[in-house]
């Protein structure tokens, strides 16, 4: 059995997409935990559990080594009760910042 140029290509195609969704989820549970965490310290919920992704593009890290940035928005709480948007920011796999707005701002 013989193999064409087209079905190499085609199946290193797939091969390629699959890798890159299996490290996109990846790096969206990282994100998770990020904003998790980040709530835990700065006394906010992560509201539904999730990240949802807003952005991606790619970008070179400290290093020059190119990466896929990606920015997602979630949606946390302070009180429970008043919903909030805000941003996590990867790097590849590596945490560049959690955005969110300050508490003393809401106006009661």
């Amino acid at each position: 059995m013989y193999f064409t140029l087209g079905d190499i290509l085609v199946t290193g195609l797939f091969g390629g997409a699959g890798l890159y969704f299996l490290s996109a989820i990846r790096v969206r549970e990282l994100a998770v935990q990020a904003v998790t965490r980040a709530g835990r310290e700065d006394d906010y919920q992560l509201l539904d559990q999730a990240v949802h992704i807003r952005r991606i593009s790619l970008s070179r890290d400290q290093q020059g080594r190119w990466h896929v940035w990606r920015q997602y928005r979630f949606d946390y709480s302070f009180d429970g009760v008043e919903r909030r948007q805000g941003h996590v920011i990867m790097l590849g796999k590596q945490l560049q910042a959690v955005v969110v707005s300050d508490q003393a701002h809401t106006l009661h």
